[in-house]
């Protein structure tokens, strides 16, 4: 019996991971300016962290922000009844009665 596929099983649309890509990002860049402003005001040696956080920031949120999860259990797979497994198919897609 084939395995029916919700459509909650689908992977996000393109759009919607475009969005979450977005959203990451102005979050890093967010914690990066608050991390330049923090340079102004922390004293001595201490300075050095929100001075390094902000200069490695960007780095980070860029590999995050493209980080795309793929889930296995997400793949979309083959319909099973509209090509069935094993017809007899052969080279060039022509069955081997036609040749």
């Amino acid at each position: 019996m084939a395995k029916t596929v919700s459509i909650t099983e689908l992977p996000p649309s393109p759009d919607h991971e475009r969005h979450m890509r977005m959203i990451k990002y102005a979050v890093a860049m967010t914690v990066r300016v608050i991390c330049l402003i923090a340079v102004l005001f922390v004293p001595g040696w201490w300075r050095l962290i929100p001075a390094i956080a902000a200069a490695a920031l960007p780095y980070f949120a860029v590999v995050i922000a493209n980080n795309v999860h793929t889930d296995r259990a997400a793949a979309v797979e083959r319909p099973g009844g509209i090509v069935p497994v094993g017809s007899g198919a052969g080279a060039g897609g022509q069955h081997e009665d036609m040749r």
